[in-house]
């Protein structure tokens, strides 16, 4: 219980594996780790890896230009993204539209309560945002490249009405932003202007037994 969970941004994303599911966290500067997407490029390009990833992200985590997940805008680097706002990841979109991974645009809301989902080992979301629209399978399933060929939402039927339903699968990893932590890794959060969806990540991450990586400003004596 005493061991001391604090390392660098450098050390932290060495942890990441080949193939992994990953969050990260943000929308435009709130909540968007972005010394952790440094790190994580600079490994990419100084190793060739991690690869074949999975990136989930709800909101847009950057500035439209060249910060946070634009940061890890590599060719090779992921298997599928799964994003709610690529208008602030413009480098990401430009692989998504080049065909570089499986790409998929679907309602933020629907990946924020994923997040929940997988947090409360509930089976996956239920909704009825985005019937008859990009995200209902019947129409695009959210598929925004050629390599994306798997529906990963689907229309079911409960009391004779229509939702589309977006199954849970395992979260391997999240990159979150706080602004203090102790050695033992509890979080606060006093300096950020929005907590987004850090809490339900975090807990996802540990309900799929994975990693919670957090970026923080300070550390508690």
């Amino acid at each position: 219980m005493n061991r001391n969970k604090m390392i660098t941004a450098e050390e932290a994303v060495y942890h990441i594996r080949d193939g992994w599911t990953i969050g990260v966290e943000g929308f435009v500067g709130a909540g968007t780790p972005d010394d952790l997407c440094l790190a994580l490029s600079d490994r990419y390009i100084a190793k060739g890896n991690p690869k074949n990833l999975m990136l989930i992200h709800s909101s847009g985590p950057g500035d439209a230009a060249t910060r946070g997940a634009n940061r890890i805008a590599h060719e090779g680097m992921y298997k599928r993204v799964i994003s709610g706002h690529y208008g602030l990841v413009p480098k990401i979109g430009k692989l998504a539209l080049a065909n570089d991974f499986e790409a998929y645009n679907l309602p933020q809301g629907i990946l924020t309560n994923f997040y929940r989902a997988v947090a409360g080992n509930r089976p996956g979301v239920f909704t009825k945002v985005g019937l008859g629209t990009f995200a209902d399978p019947r129409i695009s399933g959210g598929k925004i490249s050629s390599k994306a060929v798997e529906d990963i939402v689907e229309v079911v039927e409960i009391g004779g009405e229509e939702w589309l339903f977006m199954k849970s699968f395992p979260v391997d990893c999240v990159l979150i932003r706080g602004t203090t932590a102790d050695t033992r890794g509890n979080i606060t959060m006093e300096r950020e202007i929005l907590t987004v969806d850090s809490l339900a990540m975090a807990m996802a991450a540990k309900n799929s037994g994975g990693t919670v990586i957090v970026q923080v400003e300070r550390i508690a004596n």
